[in-house]
């Protein structure tokens, strides 16, 4: 038996859609993160793209556990000396929900190429309008 490696011209993309509303940022995140990658799948190849479309809607309706929203920060930094910015979680949901999720996915994909390209597949918005009807996207149940 010879292992299975998946060819780039093989892999079927999907759509899927993910409800953000009352779910945990990180388990959330690891879910989109999973079917990014490809990992849902039989053919999954480490080394090939092999992952879905993934849109999450209800971004500014996502929850984060403890005393997260006060004291976990979002760093910037404007490459000047002295240019860091720093945000905490509470400020940052509530003014730009997308950037949230969207940082905690990609941080949970590789750190390559591959990466950058799985990470241009996930589409995020504040609320449930998303201009993607055509691509007739799957709902995703995250089991929690």
């Amino acid at each position: 038996m010879s292992t299975f490696m998946a060819k780039p011209q093989e892999v079927q993309r999907k759509w899927y859609i993910l409800d953000a509303e009352g779910k945990t940022l990180g388990r959330l995140a690891t879910e989109a993160a999973r079917l990014l990658r490809g990992k849902h799948k039989p053919i999954f190849t480490p080394h090939v793209d092999t992952g879905d479309h993934v849109i999450v809607i209800n971004a500014e309706k996502v929850v984060l556990t403890g005393k997260k929203l006060d004291q976990k920060m979002h760093f910037r930094h404007s490459g000047y000396p002295g240019g860091v910015k720093l945000t905490d979680y509470r400020t940052l949901l509530q003014t730009k929900p997308e950037l949230a999720l969207e940082e905690a996915i990609k941080g949970m994909l590789p750190k390559n190429k591959l990466g950058n390209a799985m990470g241009m597949k996930l589409k995020v918005y504040r609320g449930t309008e998303h201009p993607h009807q055509a691509q007739k996207p799957e709902v995703w149940e995250i089991q929690s």
